[in-house]
């Protein structure tokens, strides 16, 4: 089964409200014909979704949030319930990305109740798995990833086609560094044969890889076997380099 690629920009704390709007027509703009074969997201801080939305109104780029909270309204302050993103246009979220489960301490099993919330509100959720550069050179990546994944059974099994894992190796994000389409490749097939063995049908399951991808390696990072697209940091904020990986993602899954 070849999927589709998909391609999700997380700008985290950056951007502005003008900004927003003029970056996200720009991207829209330029992926909006029909041959373009990927499926593209942008995910801004919570207060740009509104602009964002607008700048993404006559395109083929979806809008996304870059955390959810457990919780479906109440006394909660500072948390952004799912039916809210859901009712502001978002497709997509992401969760357990690495900054969240470090910074603010959230574990595997939060992650995963995460998930299984924003998909009963209608939201595909982005679930975002990898190991710091001290676990990888203990040689303990599979055994971080696994664990990572434990929880995720219920969501993978209820989600089917619209389950995403993102590999974002810790050591690469924000860091100018990126694993090796090797390195990648490895880890993205161990993700597959865990899953598969507790009886997920990996293929209708997309995997993007995630850590300071940038045009100039995008091509050879998606060219892998079992990459499906890239979850984009600080790329996303420049309209070209954005839709450049994009075209390298499409332009991967066509010569496959």
């Amino acid at each position: 089964m070849s999927l589709r690629p998909l391609v999700i920009g997380n700008w985290k704390m950056n951007g502005t409200p003008a900004g927003a709007t003029s970056l996200g027509s720009q991207i829209a703009v330029a992926l909006q014909g029909s041959s373009v074969r990927v499926d593209a997201a942008l995910c801004p801080p919570y207060p740009l979704l509104a602009p964002l939305a607008s700048g993404l109104a006559t395109g083929r780029v979806d809008l996304g949030a870059q955390d959810v909270s457990l919780h479906p309204d109440g006394a909660f302050t500072g948390e952004v319930s799912a039916r809210l993103l859901a009712d502001l246009g978002c497709r997509w979220v992401i969760v357990g990305h690495s900054e969240r489960r470090s910074l603010c301490g959230e574990d595997s099993q939060t992650v995963a109740s995460k998930a299984v919330v924003a998909l009963n509100a209608g939201l595909q959720p982005v679930v975002c798995v990898g190991e710091s550069l001290e676990e990888r050179e203990r040689g303990a990546t599979e055994a971080v990833i696994a664990a990572q994944l434990a929880p995720l059974g219920e969501f993978l099994h209820q989600a089917g086609a619209k389950a995403v894992i993102a590999y974002e190796p810790v050591w690469a994000i924000g860091t100018g560094r990126s694993a090796s389409p090797e390195q990648a490749g490895q880890v993205h097939a161990f993700i597959r044969a865990r899953l598969a063995s507790r009886g997920i049908n990996t293929s209708a399951l997309r995997i993007l890889y995630g850590g300071s991808v940038k045009p100039d390696n995008a091509a050879s990072l998606f060219a892998v076997s079992g990459i499906d697209g890239g979850l984009i940091g600080g790329a996303s904020l420049k309209a070209d380099d954005f839709v450049a990986i994009c075209l390298a993602a499409a332009a991967a899954r066509a010569s496959s």
